[in-house]
């Protein structure tokens, strides 16, 4: 599984041991062909549209996936995704955090990539 941003570890500790109110409204998707970095800038693919990702409730082990299929249709390039990161919001927003793909998945200019139901899942160890 990825990192989380410090932000975010911050606002969750922030949450837990200081009752400070933590919230935020989606999580959207970003692809790159490389490790995305602390900040969640570095090697953005060519296909810059932000997917928003929808989750079910926290499983046991501290786990969550995606109950939707997330989908890039005519994709801008013919690239290998390696990696996502995750935003706040559908451009700008606040870097959530990252993680690395089971598989690297080379498209082609015009091709689809999904990441299918259950294929992005998030947790704290």
């Amino acid at each position: 599984m990825g990192t989380f941003s410090a932000t975010v570890r911050n606002a969750w500790l922030d949450a837990l041991a200081r009752n400070i109110s933590y919230a935020n409204g989606a999580v959207w998707v970003q692809l790159h062909i490389g490790d995305p970095g602390a900040a969640g800038t570095t090697n953005p693919a060519v296909e810059t549209t932000r997917q928003q990702a929808t989750f079910g409730a926290a499983a046991a082990l501290g786990a969550i996936s995606n109950t939707a299929a997330i989908e890039w249709t005519l994709v801008a390039a013919s690239e290998t995704y390696t990696h996502v990161s995750l935003w706040s919001a559908s451009t700008a927003g606040t870097f959530l955090g990252s993680d690395d793909l089971s598989f690297t998945a080379a498209v082609n200019a015009g091709d689809t990539f999904r990441i299918p139901i259950g294929d992005l899942d998030l947790g704290i160890n």
